[in-house]
């Protein structure tokens, strides 16, 4: 049986873990809210491309704009054919107590990629070092890996590298497909793995965009080459698919550790109470103890006296 006093330390030691686990659910409870904010804030810039790409499409031919570096009609068929090149980015995290997040976003890219070649792809990205093993205990070859940025800031220096990145090895390798395997949040303390695919791009979203009707009586003009606004404008959309992939990944990572971080919580609590039951068990046994030899050492000294 434990004595008191190591009963004493574990219920010190689990009383400390406890204060641990409910800082950290309270700074992912705060890091949540930040990300999912600046992924939300680029909806506005994202609207503002879309109008750039309005105006640029209006009465001109697709096929005039979308070259051989965006072409490509937007269909699962074309990412199996043997001739294409693919690319593969994968958000996962740098850090632990997170759950399955990791197993998750890499289970969907094997399983997706898998699918659809038979070939791991030509080139892949990583967001995060614990995605890293999963990923090539498969077979597949890492180009580069990026540390998880750790606040808001930090995301689009990330991002910044990480398209750079991916625009060497793009044109270098000849990449027809691109494809981005991230978490993101579906509820309040849930997230999703998804998919999105970047490249070849959405033939159907950009003839959407030329026909769209323009909201101000005044009509809309620019300046410049159209094809080059194009294509600048369609790398800052790939800059906005990458910004909110990588936010809402971190804000889905913060809340699987919230998710974690309640199930350590629960754990504590029940280990706690089976503790300090054992304790006062046990000091309630070594009070009846003492009193026992109390009572035998008073019994015996009135024995003696008679």
């Amino acid at each position: 049986m434990p004595t008191l006093e190591l009963l004493r330390r574990k219920i010190e030691t689990a009383s400390d873990l406890q204060s641990v686990v409910t800082t950290m659910k309270t700074l992912a409870s705060v890091r949540i809210h930040q990300y999912q904010r600046a992924a939300d804030a680029l909806m506005d810039y994202n609207r503002t491309i879309e109008l750039g790409l309005q105006v640029i499409l209006r009465e001109q031919k697709l096929r005039q704009l979308t070259t051989n570096e965006w072409s490509g009609e937007n269909r699962e068929s074309s990412f199996c054919e043997d001739s294409s090149h693919h690319g593969v980015i994968v958000f996962g995290s740098d850090q632990g107590m997170c759950g399955q997040f990791n197993e998750q976003i890499a289970t969907l890219a094997l399983e997706h990629h898998a699918r659809h070649c038979r070939r791991p792809p030509e080139a892949l990205w990583i967001v995060g070092s614990r995605v890293a093993f999963l990923l090539t205990d498969s077979g597949w070859s890492i180009d580069k890996a990026f540390r998880i940025p750790t606040s808001v800031p930090e995301i689009a220096d990330c991002v910044s590298d990480l398209l750079t990145a991916v625009e060497a090895v793009r044109k270098r390798r000849n990449l027809t497909s691109l494809r981005i395997h991230s978490n993101t949040r579906s509820s309040a303390g849930a997230y999703r793995p998804h998919t999105k695919q970047l490249l070849p791009i959405d033939l159907a979203w950009l003839r959407q965009l030329s026909v769209k009707r323009w909201e101000s009586p005044c009509l809309p003009t620019f300046g410049g080459e159209r094809k080059e606004l194009f294509s600048l404008l369609m790398r800052q959309s790939l800059y906005v698919s990458l910004y909110q992939a990588c936010a809402e990944s971190l804000a889905s990572e913060n809340a699987s550790r919230i998710a974690a971080m309640q199930a350590a919580e629960k754990n504590i609590e029940e280990t706690l109470d089976e503790l300090n039951t054992a304790f006062k068990t046990r000091r309630q046994t070594a009070i009846t103890e003492e009193l026992l030899d109390v009572v035998v050492g008073f019994e015996a000294l009135t024995d003696g006296q008679q």
